[in-house]
């Protein structure tokens, strides 16, 4: 593209012409000229390890502050109230889990649609996909806010909660529920921003929600010792911030924009999106369910153990965030793949998808191996960062780390493969692997090993599901990439 060339003319809507937003960067901005001229665009022209690193990280870094949200809670709770307050928040996890099932189904839906249009040429209906998706996010958050303040006791309690621990899981809850609009918003707000080319931005809108959250949490908490509930408002607070930072960056978008007509549901748009995020939203779906069913088991094999009801439960939910900070680095690779495939696939550049999966799959492979020995070889190290307890309760932490967590060094496959399928608009495939680990193989195995194993089966089970699951992606990944347009790419033909 030559420098000094004038941008195009084009005919607004309100029927105003006007010059066309060309960023001439290649930093931040995709360059989609009026149609279907995507030269220029460094998605399909910058060298894929940089577009990765420029995708991934901000995407990391986000998803290490959703996890950040739960740490941070978990550490100021654990050292404040104790076991059962640790037990309280794993109790109303299922919940944080359905936030960020909706998040992704529109949040990474409504991105697949946007790159995949945009990389076609298609300019005016890639944004109404974006509209869509954010009016989708805000309005289920909403209704899962009312939900859960109608029928607070009862899902907790259908979630596992022992009678010692289901009033401080309802203190908990009962606030932070009021902020599930602005979380959802928030978490799949990003992805929308992301794929409008601003990867540093995204992690902007959560990384200060997060910093907000940590310092209230120690103030609330420990300064105005407000326990459970200061903790509670800590995160909603954060989570206001997050959200509003979201609003004002879609209503200010780079490549397109986004009018108020975008907004306006259109239910083709709607059912595409959904199609698209189906897999990544199937996959937190899939943990919720196996949270659930978890601490079912924990709380009955429990009872029938040396531990007792909460220690299990406690100790399993520390463990689960501590695991989601590893897997906030896999699932930020996965995301930060996902604009850079579904352009190039839109684009009919096969060679590029592929190179930049099999990118992403090796910074995995490094991630995976690192948290393997981290969770191998200080166990009990991590687990008193979240406050003193029994011999009983180090001690089934410890053995849940060795046991349960064993194949983590797999653990990058299923979830990386699972978004690149829906990435390239093959959401069945994705959803399908999304299913694979938590759903087809894990949930059968925690009700079923601990039939002949006691507790120690739930244990059991996590190993031999993530091994079952990164075989069952590895094989439809090397099917996927034996097509004849992959090796006619790299032919050259």
């Amino acid at each position: 593209m030559v420098e000094n060339q004038r941008p195009p003319i084009v005919q607004s809507k309100s029927g105003r012409a006007g010059v066309e937003r060309v960023d001439m960067s290649t930093t931040e901005d995709s360059i989609q000229i009026n149609g279907k001229d995507n030269t220029g665009n460094p998605l399909g022209e910058e060298r894929i390890s940089k577009l990765l690193l420029r995708f991934a990280v901000p995407s990391i870094i986000s998803m290490l502050v959703g996890s950040l949200y739960n740490i941070v809670d978990q550490f100021f709770i654990g050292q404040k109230v104790g076991e059962l307050g640790n037990a309280a928040t794993n109790i109303a996890f299922p919940l944080s889990t359905s936030c960020v099932a909706i998040a992704l189904l529109f949040g990474i839906g409504g991105a697949s649609a946007f790159n995949i249009t945009m990389g076609k040429g298609e300019r005016e209906k890639a944004v109404h996909y974006l509209g869509n998706a954010a009016v989708m996010l805000f309005s289920c958050g909403v209704v899962l806010c009312i939900i859960t303040q109608l029928f607070l006791r009862q899902l907790l309690q259908f979630f596992g909660s022992p009678d010692n621990v289901l009033e401080y899981a309802m203190e908990y809850t009962r606030i932070t529920a009021i902020g599930f609009p602005l979380l959802i918003l928030s978490t799949g707000g990003g992805h929308l921003i992301r794929a409008d080319g601003r990867p540093s931005v995204a992690m902007a809108c959560n990384l200060s929600g997060a910093v907000v959250n940590t310092i209230l949490d120690a103030l609330f908490v420990f300064g105005f010792n407000w326990g459970m509930s200061g903790a509670a408002f800590a995160t909603i607070i954060g989570q206001a911030v997050s959200g509003l930072m979201v609003v004002w960056c879609l209503a200010h978008c780079k490549t397109v924009s986004v009018e108020r007509s975008h907004l306006r549901i259109h239910w083709a748009n709607v059912v595409r999106i959904m199609s698209l995020g189906m897999a990544p939203c199937s996959n937190q779906v899939a943990m919720m369910v196996v949270q659930i069913v978890m601490n079912k088991s924990l709380k009955y094999y429990g009872a029938r153990s040396v531990y007792g009801e909460a220690v299990p439960i406690a100790c399993v939910g520390i463990i689960s965030k501590v695991n989601m900070v590893f897997m906030s680095f896999i699932i930020g690779i996965s995301q930060g793949l996902q604009p850079i495939t579904s352009f190039n696939y839109g684009a009919g550049k096969y060679q590029r998808v592929r190179q930049a999966y099999l990118k992403a799959i090796s910074c995995g492979v490094v991630l995976a191996v690192s948290a393997f020995l981290m969770f191998q070889l200080f166990p009990r190290q991590i687990i008193s960062l979240f406050g003193d307890g029994s011999e009983e309760y180090f001690r089934f932490a410890m053995n849940y780390f060795h046991i349960f967590l064993f194949f983590t060094f797999v653990n990058f496959m299923q979830p990386i493969s699972s978004n690149f399928f829906t990435s390239i608009g093959k959401p069945k495939r994705g959803s399908f692997l999304a299913l694979t680990r938590q759903i087809i193989f894990l949930l059968p195995l925690i009700v079923v090993f601990p039939l002949f194993m006691g507790i120690d089966g739930v244990m059991y089970a996590g190993p031999v599901a993530d091994g079952l699951a990164a075989v069952v992606a590895a094989v439809m990944v090397r099917k996927e990439f034996r097509r004849d347009i992959y090796i006619k790419s790299a032919s050259g033909n």
